[in-house]
């Protein structure tokens, strides 16, 4: 890793992940194949971003843990990479056991929970939703019908006043890192 730590994909532990790597990696590692429009990729950590905001509308009580869980949702991707679902699925359950590991480790390193409670997931899997499908109507070309079919249509409250940001992934990257700290801060 850029931090001068050495990631070992089959066995991480937590003392090897450091927020700096994460934020870097996920800031290069672009959302729908770089399939979109726009001058910038979207990339993985915008969209943490954004899924994160969603929870917390969706949340408005949650504690500042389960938002924290909620950004580093897709943080193993800062090594592996984002996948779409298809290809995901046809790589088999080997891919879901290092996602796994790593985010047991990531969630370790930040003072969360191996394994987050399912109620949690679902809410943070539901916010995932409401993000790709304000990213497939804004940025990848869909239809808005087209998009509900794939992703479910949103309580337009929920998207009110929000809209998809593209910008230089050293921008990116300081405003994952930044909110990162913040919930640190507010966990503590």
């Amino acid at each position: 890793m850029l931090s001068g730590r050495r990631l070992d994909l089959l066995d991480p532990t937590p003392v090897d992940i450091e927020i700096d790597d994460i934020a870097h990696g996920l800031a290069f590692v672009a959302r729908w194949n770089g399939q979109t429009h726009g001058d910038y990729a979207y990339s993985v950590a915008e969209h943490s971003l954004l899924v994160e905001t969603l929870f917390g509308r969706i949340n408005p009580k949650a504690p500042a843990k389960w938002r924290l869980a909620a950004l580093l949702h897709d943080a193993p991707e800062y090594v592996i990479g984002d996948m779409i679902s298809p290809v995901k699925a046809a790589v088999g359950p080997r891919y879901g056991a290092l996602d796994d590991r790593l985010t047991a480790a990531i969630h370790l390193r930040f003072g969360l929970p191996a394994s987050i409670p399912v109620s949690v997931k679902k809410q943070i899997k539901k916010a995932d939703k409401i993000s790709a499908w304000m990213e497939a109507t804004q940025i990848a070309g869909f239809s808005e019908t087209e998009s509900s079919k794939f992703f479910g249509t949103p309580n337009p409250a929920l998207i009110e006043g929000l809209s998809i940001m593209l910008r230089p992934p050293v921008e990116t990257r300081r405003a994952f890192t930044a909110r990162h700290a913040t919930l640190l801060e507010e966990c503590t």
